[in-house]
């Protein structure tokens, strides 16, 4: 394209030149080995694509001002809040000195312009023409929205919060470099506990660098199995210092950690974002070490009160235990262990002579009974009979057979051996005669003797 020849692009690539009808022209050849772009056509592509996003708002963090009154432009850079990025900003040194704010490092600004290429010297800028600070109260309604997002989300539940460990081998700790908040966690933790263990990760705690440069340090303590807490730290400050502990990047990126985390951020009227997603928040560094190392003189004490509190119950459960055995062997069966065999003892015995004396009664009442039969039997027998003067007559017969009682005259025949019985003896004699009562027969017998 030739200098005496206008030349306008349409938007489907057809030029058309002055005074003339527009014809096709073919699109540019695509760049190759054997026919490549040179850095003067590449910058006005990249030139041309960058412009056409126009004017736009953005919004970050002033990390470096380079401005003098005698420049007619003035250079800014600008960075995001929450992760590795920035952008050179150009304005002019006029609008820069207009700001009824002076614009210092660290300032969060929203800034107005337009995306700008260099082609000379192949560099990108935002060239602007508008520059607002973002206000206290702005900056703290957005901190409120993004509480209520997160808490909707979850993040704030209690049910997430990591309980911290008894006595942890190692602590990281994420503070400022020679902060008070260093020196007062490490002092503090010493006093409690001499052999705990720290691991401090030095970072920013203010300004732009802040919230990258702690969410490396959690993610190398995450990576360390030897930390069991992390406590990231800052003394207190403005709002406007506190702000990069209530980004985004940073409440989501402590939510994720499976170690527990101790914010001690501020003092206790300071409530950043990070202090709800901390599994702990502390008032102050000082009240972290404390939450997280425990005192040993304390726990000793309570160790001690334990024993003593052990000491005491144990020996109030073996004085319970001597009385109840003492009211064991107070009992009568385990005071006179045979006292069981004596008392059935005693009662055979008492049966026994229950059963002698009812077996005496028998035996006596049986007796009287044999006395009073044989008084009966005596008073009916023969020797009662004989006592009372009378006699019995027995024959002997011949045949030597047991003598026979006569009973009647004909059981006896004169001449018979009679045997007659008295009451104190036995007479043997012989019969004279036999006579039987009157009205019976007499016969005459010789008496031998």
């Amino acid at each position: 394209m030739t200098n005496n020849q206008h030349t306008n692009a349409t938007s489907d690539g057809a030029q058309t030149t002055d005074g003339a009808h527009a014809t096709a022209a073919p699109r540019a050849a695509e760049p190759s080995p054997d026919a490549p772009w040179p850095v003067s056509q590449l910058n006005a592509k990249v030139k041309q694509w960058i412009e056409r996003l126009g004017h736009i708002w953005v919004e970050g963090q002033v990390t470096q001002v380079n401005m003098k009154p005698s420049w007619k432009l003035s250079y800014v850079t600008l960075r995001d809040v929450e992760q590795e990025a920035s952008v050179q900003v150009t304005l002019s040194t006029s609008t820069l000195r207009s700001l009824t704010t002076p614009l210092n490092n660290g300032d969060r600004v929203v800034m107005y312009g337009k995306p700008a290429f260099y082609a000379g010297r192949g560099s990108f800028s935002l060239w602007v023409t508008r520059v607002r600070h973002v206000g206290i109260g702005e900056l703290l309604a957005r901190i409120e929205e993004l509480k209520r997002a997160l808490a909707a989300e979850g993040l704030f539940d209690p049910r997430l919060k990591r309980p911290l460990p008894f006595l942890p081998r190692r602590v990281g700790l994420i503070t400022g470099r020679g902060s008070a908040a260093e020196r007062d966690v490490l002092s503090v933790a010493q006093d409690r506990w001499p052999a705990v263990q720290f691991e401090v990760i030095n970072t920013a705690v203010q300004g732009p660098n802040t919230v990258p440069e702690i969410l490396a340090a959690l993610e190398k303590l995450e990576s360390n199995p030897d930390v069991d807490v992390v406590i990231v730290a800052r003394g207190g400050g403005s709002v406007e210092d506190l702000l990069p502990f209530s980004e985004e990047a940073l409440s989501r990126a402590v939510s994720r950690m499976t170690t527990p985390v101790v914010s001690a951020i501020g003092h206790e009227p300071d409530n950043p974002v990070l202090d709800h997603v901390a599994d702990v928040r502390a008032a102050t560094p000082t009240d972290a070490a404390k939450r997280v190392v425990p005192d040993v003189l304390a726990e000793k004490q309570y160790v001690m009160e334990l024993r003593q509190r052990a000491a005491g119950a144990l020996r109030s459960w073996v004085a319970g235990e001597k009385r109840s055995l003492s009211d064991l062997r107070s009992r009568p069966v385990l005071a006179d262990p045979l006292l069981p065999v004596t008392r059935q003892r005693e009662i055979i015995e008492e049966a026994l002579q229950r059963k002698d004396r009812a077996l005496g009664m028998t035996v006596r009442e049986k007796r009287n009974q044999i006395t009073s039969l044989k008084a009966q039997v005596n008073a009916l027998g023969p020797s009662q009979t004989l006592a009372r003067g009378y006699s019995i007559v027995q024959v002997v017969p011949r045949d030597g057979s047991g003598p026979a009682v006569v009973t009647t005259v004909n059981d006896v025949q004169p001449g018979s051996q009679l045997r007659i019985r008295v009451a104190d003896g036995a007479i043997t004699a012989a019969a004279m005669a036999v006579q039987a009562a009157p009205g019976g027969t007499e016969q005459d017998t010789t008496k031998t003797e």
